[in-house]
């Protein structure tokens, strides 16, 4: 096993300077790379950031809320909320096209929520799963052409923010398609339409709508941080996502292309799997325990982990939100593993038997999709190993393998994963645990004074008490919660001189005000 003391050393890598036969883009497209393949384009079963950055240029949105959290239109002009805020109803644009040549009107908009909705399609992405779990959707109706009625089952404050997430698509196609064919051929209301997709090489765009200067958008698929890195100085692609930190200098240095690191709002997460399935297997029953739960979390150095793997100086999570918005009297779990010891002595379970651990337990993880993510997983392995934790790591391939078992909710005992985050409100960050059964909530946690606490938000008739219980909810989370929790992950984006375009802090790598320098 790797001891702390060499973590730094799994974090340097070599740089492959050899560079693939792949023509500089031209003026009017615009490249850019990434680190995992998309998994589906079906916009009801898209459920990662990477697949939603490009279906975002496919599909349109009623409302979209901007890096800065400012509000704007996009297919909707209007929004009229009612008395009870159990209806909102939308205008939507005049004279407006789907990908198929249809006119898009309100009835698409009404499709597109009650199909992602369909309980004989079982869609787990991200709108039914978070969207419509947190809101408590019900159903959409067209009024008439141009006005859309979204219904909901309580009064609920950020019901606006996450309906601005749900891709509008059209209904003419999409009733006749298959799911399967949902997942491959597109027909979209945004300003660009899917032209290919080739597994695991590029998905290509073309511009049919809009003002942007980049007629085509092409995402190349580079799992290898190296070769994006390369790719990049190359003049092969404008973009990159996930720079790794010992390539950072390397790019800076090049002339071509810089790197642009901005403090990103996905919170990085060692999850407890609480569910029946996982408490039978080895581990399973230990972490059951929050005393066990609370005894790990002192035995990972998450600054340290920061700044040798990830190149930044980073202050450990307190919980489930972004540091603006979390609890203020809260503070981090220190690195204390004599601490955890205690604990886990304490909890039950000593050290015993012949390799003198605890208990066993698996831990699960994908590949690359995360900044350095393997070195992360490993030296977090190492750390629980240190206390006596005998941890079973199992690598996976992240699109095929381990995101279907996310998504099925099925990782675990312990899985690595990273959930996006947002800075306008405290609520948006903790509705991935919205209910019990809601599609986020990976860990099967149901603490009543969590859940039970959701039906006071929708009736706290002012901010002060609404802030009051978002912070006793924060409380019992950081005391008994299911996540170990680690870091806001740093995001690190390669930019070629080429282009001028600016990174949001959260994830959305949106493409529509880039233009040529």
């Amino acid at each position: 096993m790797l001891k702390k003391n060499h973590i730094l050393a799994m974090g340097t890598g070599l740089l492959l300077l050899g560079t693939a036969a792949v023509a500089a883009p031209a003026d009017d497209a615009i490249i850019v790379g990434l680190s995992a393949d998309i998994t589906t384009l079906d916009p009801a079963a898209i459920a990662s950031r990477d697949n939603s950055n490009v279906a975002r240029h496919i599909f349109g949105t009623l409302f979209s809320i901007d890096g800065e959290g400012k509000t704007h239109p996009d297919l909707a002009t209007d929004l009229k909320v009612s008395e009870d805020g159990l209806s909102y109803v939308y205008t939507m644009k005049e004279g407006l096209t789907c990908h198929d040549g249809e006119p898009l009107t309100a009835e698409d908009a009404a499709y597109s929520f009650n199909r992602a909705a369909d309980p004989a399609l079982a869609f787990t992405g991200n709108t039914p799963g978070f969207i419509f779990s947190s809101i408590g959707f019900q159903s959409a109706e067209a009024l008439d052409d141009t006005h859309v009625k979204i219904n909901i089952d309580e009064k609920n404050p950020i019901a606006f923010g996450l309906i601005t997430e749900v891709f509008i698509h059209c209904m003419d196609s999409y009733s006749t398609m298959t799911t399967d064919e949902a997942t491959t051929t597109p027909i979209g209301s945004g300003d660009y339409e899917m032209t290919s997709w080739t597994r695991g090489s590029e998905i290509v765009l073309n511009k049919v709508n809009g003002d942007s200067p980049f007629n085509s958008i092409v995402w190349r698929i580079l799992p290898e941080a190296s070769t994006r890195a390369a790719e990049l100085m190359a003049g092969n692609v404008d973009i990159i996502t996930n720079v790794a930190p010992d390539q950072m200098d390397v790019i800076n240095d090049s002339g071509v292309a810089t790197v642009d690191p901005i403090q990103g709002t996905r919170r990085m997460y060692v999850g407890f799997n609480l569910s029946d399935e996982m408490a039978a297997k080895p581990g399973g029953e230990a972490i059951q325990n929050t005393d066990v739960r609370r005894a790990l979390q002192y035995a990972v150095d998450v600054p340290t982990i920061c700044k040798q793997l990830l190149n930044f100086e980073c202050e450990r999570m307190t919980g489930i939100v972004n540091p603006q918005n979390a609890h203020p009297n809260l503070t981090p779990y220190p690195f204390d593993p004599d601490m955890a010891e205690k604990l886990l002595d304490e909890a039950g379970w000593p050290r015993q038997g012949d390799d003198n651990m605890r208990f066993s337990i698996e831990f699960q993880a994908g590949q690359g999709r995360y900044l350095n993510d393997t070195n992360v997983v490993l030296a977090i392995t190492q750390m629980l190993t240190d206390v006596g934790i005998d941890v079973q790591l199992n690598m996976m391939e992240w699109s095929s393998v381990y995101i279907p078992l996310i998504r099925e909710r099925n990782a675990g005992p312990l899985y690595f994963i990273g959930s996006g985050g947002a800075l306008w409100s405290p609520l948006y960050d903790m509705t991935d645990l919205a209910a019990v059964e809601s599609g986020t909530n990976y860990t099967h946690w149901d603490d009543p004074r969590w859940f039970d606490r959701w039906a006071d938000i929708s009736a706290a008739e002012s901010a002060e008490e609404l802030r009051t219980i978002v912070d006793e909810m924060l409380q019992v989370f950081y005391d008994d919660g299911p996540w170990l929790h680690l870091y806001f992950q740093p995001d690190f984006y390669g930019v070629s001189k080429r282009i001028d375009w600016q990174p949001r802090p959260d994830e959305k790598v949106y493409l529509f005000d880039a233009k040529l320098n």
